[in-house]
């Protein structure tokens, strides 16, 4: 195996920093506050809040360009940090102490009131200033603003200020620049390029602790070692729900195995059939790849969860984590997704739907892995039905959507996710039909009563109203906080309907997008 090192490397506002001795689970949020740097806030402990919002900068496995990720916190464990660079509120402002354009537009318009949320706030904007500037890109709009802070919350001033001040900072910078001749208030990509290069190695990050043993193998081969010796160890890949283990749960992780640096798992490759996505793969990478195929997932995507969260978590990990409230797979097991498990015997693939086989419970042997996405591409998906259906001649048409009904639009786990892929024939009749649901069973789950009443009829709402009563025959949902059994009944068939309004040949219904933020 790799030879291994026993302390962290990174930058923390630019300076360079090792430690050593420290927890494997210990947080980045409650690192931060014990070295004194107290602008970054706890709120809620579970990166629902934003209060504890950080800025992550690394090399993009993609090009090589730096990348500015606003993240939480108060869920990512310190070592998983390890090699990048670290920013907080503390490091925004220059050398001679002038605030950064996105500090002083929020005090230029009142963007804070008790400013307990305002660092994590500065910090989201911030990232997204970096990110712009870097690029020439143009002043934000109101809706992107929205994106880059909808993992942030403020309960006293209402957002129409803060929103405001997103945009003001551009008109500030630019001022700046040309009334002061001072430069754009963005970090230098080129000598912060230099400084994470310089602490590039190949060896296995291993931290010997007394309370958990922690390992980031750099390779798939050092990983499945790893894995063989350690079967009992927790997979972490982008922590978002192991996280809440520690700080929410208070587990004690004895041995934790880090994926997010094996360099196989972390790319994204396009066969001639499929779009492969690796362990490693973010969720907000993973779901942009996916929604280049696919764009009638975009809302998912965009509802998904916050931005903070997508550029941590792993869309893999929320595939491999079984939840039966996981919004990723209603929509893969309806297109056919397969998943990649790699172990001590080799590899096998699977359908995603197979994967589940009872509440948290999954196919994974202990020696295993789920390393790869495989997500079939349009053209290939037709093909291959082509050949399953009966070598029935003829082109068929993909209708696909999928739909999260949540109490808030965004950053909200689901009450009913569902997946819908119907395949027609050149006579509008089904010849395929996939229908999942999520949130409403143990496991993510297919509707195959309901399927199986739409092959070979008509795609009428006569036959979408018949599949609508199958539901009821094939489902009895939980009740919870969330919904009752009723409710999400009635979603289930409703999202089936709606399918077919929004899909109906003869009339269309449009899709509204939806302005929940009408009143800024």
């Amino acid at each position: 195996m790799t030879r291994s090192r026993e302390h962290l490397k990174f930058l923390l506002n630019g300076e360079a920093r090792q430690v050593t001795n420290s927890p494997p689970t210990m947080t980045v949020l409650n690192w931060l506050r014990a070295e004194g740097l107290v602008g970054t806030k706890e709120g809620c402990a579970e990166g629902d809040c934003g209060a504890c919002t950080v800025v992550v900068a690394e090399k993009s496995v993609k090009n090589d360009k730096i990348e500015f990720k606003a993240i939480n916190s108060c869920i990512r464990f310190m070592p998983t940090l390890d090699g990048k660079a670290i920013y907080t509120v503390e490091g925004l402002a220059d050398a001679e102490k002038n605030l950064h354009p996105v500090q002083q537009a929020m005090i230029d318009h009142h963007g804070s009131q008790c400013g307990f949320c305002t660092p994590g706030f500065v910090m989201s904007l911030w990232a997204q200033y970096q990110n712009i500037q870097a690029h020439g890109g143009d002043k934000p709009s109101i809706s992107d603003l929205q994106i880059a802070l909808n993992g942030n919350l403020c309960r006293c001033t209402g957002y129409r200020t803060i929103l405001a001040a997103g945009q003001a900072a551009y008109d500030r910078a630019a001022y700046d620049q040309a009334v002061y001749d001072q430069p754009a208030a963005t970090v230098d990509r080129q000598e912060l390029s230099q400084k994470l290069t310089a602490m590039e190695n190949a060896e296995i990050l291993h931290l010997p602790h007394p309370s958990s043993m922690f390992a980031a193998p750099k390779t798939l081969a050092d990983l499945l070692t790893l894995r063989q010796n350690h079967p009992a160890a927790t997979i972490l890949a982008g922590g978002t729900d192991v996280g809440l283990w520690v700080t929410k749960q208070h587990k004690n992780l004895p041995e934790i195995i880090y994926l997010g640096e094996v360099a196989e798992l972390q790319a994204m490759t396009t066969t001639a059939d499929s779009l492969v996505i690796g362990a490693a793969v973010s969720l907000h990478d993973g779901f942009a790849a996916i929604e280049q195929h696919y764009p009638q997932m975009s809302e998912l995507a965009r509802r998904f969860a916050s931005t903070p969260i997508c550029q941590s978590g792993t869309l893999v990990g929320n595939i491999a984590n079984g939840s039966p409230i996981g919004d990723s797979m209603p929509f893969l097991i309806a297109l056919r997704a397969e998943i990649e498990l790699i172990g001590a015997k080799g590899a096998r693939r699977m359908p995603l739907e197979d994967f589940y086989l009872d509440y948290r419970k999954t196919a994974l042997a202990a020696d295993e892995i789920v390393a790869y996405l495989h997500v079939p591409l349009p053209p290939s998906l037709s093909l291959s039905l082509s050949l399953s259906l009966a070598k029935h001649d003829g082109e068929f048409t993909l209708k696909f959507a999928t739909y999260k009904v949540a109490r808030r639009y965004d950053s909200d786990i689901s009450a009913v996710c569902g997946g819908f892929a119907v395949w027609l024939d050149a006579s509008h009749r089904i010849r395929d039909a996939r229908l999942a649901y999520g949130g409403v069973a143990g496991i993510p789950k297919r509707a195959r009563a309901a399927e199986q009443s739409l092959l070979g009829r008509e795609f009428t709402e006569a036959s979408v109203r018949a599949a609508m009563a199958a539901l009821s025959g094939e489902f009895s949902p939980l009740s919870d906080h969330r919904a009752s059994h009723a409710y999400r009944l009635a979603m289930m068939q409703n999202l089936l309907l709606r399918f077919y309004l929004e899909h109906n040949q003869a009339a269309p219904l449009p899709r509204q997008a939806t302005n929940v933020y009408a009143g800024f």
